[in-house]
């Protein structure tokens, strides 16, 4: 046995004398690792039996006691020794995952040894333990604070007269084992909603009970229907929130309107796509005296704030969502319709309350000065982006429609010249990028594809709102109250130089040096906009961004090249922009010395750094189910097309193969490496390319191939393709 300081202590009490508490905790303290028994046995020496049990109960005293810490993966470490962080569990389809905490800048690994202890969704307590081999910062599970309750779909089946479910997230790395169901007669293949068996042991069977079935032959209903329950989605109002909706009075107060600027004799116009349901902007602008030169916009924003009452029950469900879900054939909105499609939306010809944010532009189209103040206006017409497009370029059919309109209409084509030239819009990054529209029949299937292309009246109104915006952000943070900014951190520096040599492949370069500011990105955008690769390259450079999120901190906007943002245009449809109206409705009555209305509302620090963190989740939460859905849609679309061969580019290389968007639809398929047997293909992550290894054969980002449809699998949401022989 190694020597023990106490060892002659040790012995004078015990028959069998074993380590100290004293010698096993300098020893643990050692130690950055988690240790288990049987190492400190090897390390002490201890070979027989009694002594084996008077280390256990040894070492379990001392867990009692507080001195070592006992892990789920039967291991003993010191407090001290504990880089201890909680955190919320991220599957992976492959078995492994990360741990995303509050503290940490980045997520830590989770081997798939770890993940036998969790799984996607739980809150854990971890140990933050040296990096790995591949440099990153590992995790290892100590407890289980908060199981992952979410309903799990998945499909039914029947496996050794086993009822199995399969889910259809693959980040669930296992099968649930059905010990009950609401329905006795599921057939197979059916997609069902399974509950979780509450204190199960993570790493044996896993078991659950089927709540719903929720149908077997795939449609846009029934993609809907995943996706909702999939991500947890909030879609039911609860009878609180109708009980609120149906008190709501539609008609506005004398006091109400006092207290209001009355625009209503202003031409507001609300601008959006042909499809939108709801208007929660609206513009005007006219040119200055001659003598002052410049412009003044006023940017109209529904009074969502006005309705909804601080911690109702409106205003929970509405934090619950968080934003809306716009579904090809289906809106799961924020608020219910009376809301969002009624009194809040900006609908032609009725009187809605707004808040404006009125502003000064210089010749130059430079933010002069600004001002918000609630008011009372009327939208003097709707119109599309591509009507207000057409009308600038001397459409005689709609300028002749609207002629009594046309001067406050071409008033917005001199201002949005100006917006091109100004500064405000060369120093940001402007992504023209080119998304695909769906046109849907009467079934909810696709019909026909086209390019969804932006166009100066969609850059005009992105303009305005950015503006507004801008001016939002500059006066709320006059004040110290805690607020929540829109942040976009500046890109890692090693997807930075993972962009330079990728440019570097394509003979370009990104100027800047290690630190690029957005102005660079947007030179280089600007420079090979003239490029068949532009689109590629485009793409390329959003992969190599971070996230935009919410938080009180403001740490600026990179995209745009802004100090400081917020959200306050869209409170219809995203829940930072309501909670910021109501901080905007505070300080204004501050400002003004006047008493507080009932919708202005002061949030503390705690509560707004809360709100952040879960709008940013339901942001991406969204964009997660849309996607999934539109997958399905472009699966469907594709599933008579099998056999069929169609030109495309690649859009993308993996180590697994490279996904090619056929030219005619906008949709993605994979060529697997697998279907590559002409050689031995390589995967470069620099240059995102496979090389084969013999012929020295590339396949990389922005070739053009001919490929043939070979498979769909709907359920997966995943189309095959393989290359045509001549290539």
């Amino acid at each position: 046995m190694v020597a023990d300081p106490y060892q002659k202590r040790e012995a004078k009490k015990y028959q069998n004398p074993i380590p100290s508490r004293e010698y096993i905790l300098s020893c643990l303290k050692t130690c950055d690792d988690l240790i288990s028994q049987k190492y400190l046995e090897k390390k002490f020496d201890i070979n027989n039996q009694e002594q084996k049990k008077a280390l256990r109960r040894r070492l379990r005293a001392m867990e009692r006691d507080g001195q070592v810490i006992y892990t789920r993966n039967r291991c003993y470490i010191v407090p001290e020794n504990l880089k201890i962080v909680k955190g919320k569990v991220i599957g992976h389809r492959d078995g492994y995952g990360f741990l995303r905490t509050e503290t940490l800048k980045d997520d830590l690994w989770l081997s798939s040894e770890q993940m036998k202890y969790c799984i996607h969704g739980d809150i854990i307590l971890a140990h933050i333990i040296n990096s790995d081999k591949k440099r990153r910062k590992t995790a290892r599970f100590l407890k289980l604070l908060q199981p992952n309750n979410i309903l799990i779909v998945g499909r039914y089946a029947i496996e050794n007269e086993k009822k199995i479910v399969i889910p259809n997230d693959t980040r669930f790395h296992f099968k649930i084992f059905i010990i009950s169901s609401v329905n006795k007669q599921i057939s197979t293949g059916s997609i069902v909603v399974v509950k979780l068996k509450q204190n199960i042991i993570r790493n044996s069977k896993i078991q659950g009970l089927i709540v719903e079935v929720l149908g077997k032959e795939m449609g846009i209903n029934l993609s809907i229907n995943m996706a909702l329950r999939t991500h947890s989605i909030p879609y039911l109002w609860s009878n609180e929130v109708k009980k609120e909706i149906s008190a709501i009075n539609s008609k506005f107060s004398e006091y109400d309107l006092k207290r209001r600027i009355d625009l209503r004799n202003f031409p507001f116009f609300t601008i959006d796509d042909e499809d939108a349901r709801d208007f929660d902007d609206a513009v005007f602008c006219k040119k200055k005296p001659y003598s002052e030169g410049g412009w003044n916009l006023w940017v109209a924003i529904a009074d969502v704030s006005y309705y909804i009452k601080p911690n109702s029950a409106l205003d929970k469900a509405a934090l619950e969502r968080g934003t809306s879900i716009y579904f090809p054939s289906l809106v799961v909105p924020m608020l219910p319709e009376k809301i969002s499609t009624d009194l809040c939306s900006l609908n032609p010809y009725k009187e809605r309350l707004c808040l404006v944010c009125e502003i000064s532009l210089s010749e130059k189209g430079e933010l002069v000065s600004y001002k918000h103040y609630e008011a009372i206006i009327s939208s003097h017409g709707r119109f599309t982006y591509n009507e207000i497009f057409k009308i600038w370029n001397g459409d005689i059919f709609l300028r002749s429609k609207y002629k009594k309109l046309l001067k406050y209409i071409d008033n917005f084509s001199h201002l949005q010249k100006v917006f091109n030239k100004s500064i405000f819009s060369k120093k940001g990054i402007d992504f023209d990028s080119i998304e695909p529209k769906f046109i849907l029949d009467v079934n909810h299937r696709i019909k026909n594809i086209y390019k969804n292309i932006r166009n100066d009246a969609h850059k005009f109104i992105e303009s305005c709102m950015i503006l507004a915006n801008i001016a939002s952000a500059s006066f709320v943070s006059q004040y110290k109250y805690p607020v929540l900014f829109r942040n976009h951190d500046r890109p890692k520096r090693e997807n930075v130089v993972s962009f330079r040599l990728f440019l570097k492949e394509l003979g370009l370069t990104l100027s800047g040096g290690e630190t690029p500011e957005s102005m660079h990105y947007s030179n280089l955008l600007k420079n090979i906009a003239h490029l068949p690769e532009y689109e590629m390259i485009q793409t390329i450079l959003l992969r190599s961004m971070k996230q935009a999120v919410y938080s009180p901190d403001n740490c600026g906007h990179f995209g745009l090249s802004l100090s400081s943002y917020v959200h306050f245009t869209s409170p219809i449809r995203r829940y930072p922009d309501l909670i910021l109206h109501r901080v905007i409705k505070y300080l204004l009555s501050k400002k003004q010395n006047k008493s507080s209305n009932y919708n202005a509302y002061l949030y503390n620090s705690h509560e707004i750094k809360k709100i952040g963190m879960h709008c940013s989740m339901t942001e991406r939460r969204a964009d997660e189910a849309s996607r999934d859905v539109i997958d399905w849609l472009k699966c469907d679309f594709m599933s008579n097309k099998i056999g069929q061969i169609f030109t495309g580019v690649i859009s993308n290389v993996t180590s697994f193969g490279f996904f090619v968007r056929l030219n005619q639809f906008f949709i993605d398929g994979l060529v697997h490496i697998a279907s590559l047997n002409d050689d031995y293909y390589y995967f470069d992550s620099i240059g995102l390319k496979l090389i084969g290894k013999s012929s020295k054969k590339i396949y990389r980002l922005g070739d053009i191939l001919k490929v043939q449809v070979i498979s769909i699998n709907l359920n997966e949401r995943k189309i095959e393709l393989s290359l045509c022989k001549s290539y």
